[in-house]
């Protein structure tokens, strides 16, 4: 059962949401109420992120005042908060024309698809198909994150890239009539990945095979690009196989 938080939680939550998917750094009281004009002072703010703590949509970070949102506060933010940005016409239009004059190959069709959502989106991708093939592109896009600059966990990241049973393993999570889903933090069900998240879709394939087109990032994706995105490129993609 979902957790029910006031009108004015929402306001700060999406608030805090919004500058943590654009800084990577925790967010305090004074800066959301000067910025975002809140018609409340910084106190009432401090007192409604502490309940926003209690209820698990917060975590207080360990070395300033302020608050980062948690994986349960994106699950929140993307179902009940969030408006999907639009994807541009002419970039619908360049995305479409760059898959059609492979819309005959279907190895090379799915490999600039993984291409096309990598370039569009700055982040790592990939696709898995039910018969084992496995295209990757955008794994130097993970650098941009901060979370990255781990040296373990890129490292893990990496090394998850050559390991077709455990991707397919992790995108087999997406619900059996679910076309689209997040997996975040500890969802993932990988080690050492809880900062970690991926949004995975389910692709219909030719002569009734499937596969799963992922965007992999921190759990702080710019959800509202990331989402439309890729519901365009799996939509395309299932359109385009039926014609085979």
């Amino acid at each position: 059962m979902e957790t029910e938080i006031s009108k004015r939680q929402q306001d700060i939550l999406q608030a805090i949401i919004k500058e943590y998917i654009e800084t990577a750094e925790p967010v305090g009281s004074e800066f959301v109420v000067s910025k975002y004009n809140f018609d409340f002072s910084p106190a009432t703010t401090r007192n409604e992120m502490v309940e926003l703590t209690n209820k698990g949509f917060l975590a207080k970070d360990h070395i300033s005042a302020g608050r980062i949102p948690t994986p349960l506060a994106f699950r929140y933010y993307v179902k009940n908060l969030m408006d999907e940005k639009q994807i541009p016409v002419v970039n619908e239009v360049a995305i479409k024309q760059r898959l059609w004059e492979y819309r005959h190959d279907m190895n090379h069709m799915l490999k600039q698809a993984t291409y096309a959502v990598a370039d569009e989106l700055h982040n790592l991708t990939f696709l898995i198909t039910d018969d084992g093939d496995v295209y990757v592109a955008g794994a130097a896009h993970i650098l941009r994150h901060p979370e990255f600059y781990d040296i373990d966990l890129t490292r893990t990241v990496l090394h998850l890239l050559d390991r077709y049973d455990m991707l397919h393993a992790m995108a087999d999570q997406l619900a059996g009539d679910s076309e689209l889903g997040l997996l975040l933090g500890e969802e993932t069900g990988l080690p050492n990945m809880n900062g970690c998240g991926i949004v995975i879709s389910r692709l219909h394939l030719p002569q009734g095979q499937g596969g799963f087109l992922s965007v992999f990032g921190p759990y702080r994706l710019d959800y509202q690009s990331v989402i439309p995105t890729i519901r365009y490129m799996q939509g395309l993609i299932n359109e385009l196989s039926r014609s085979w």
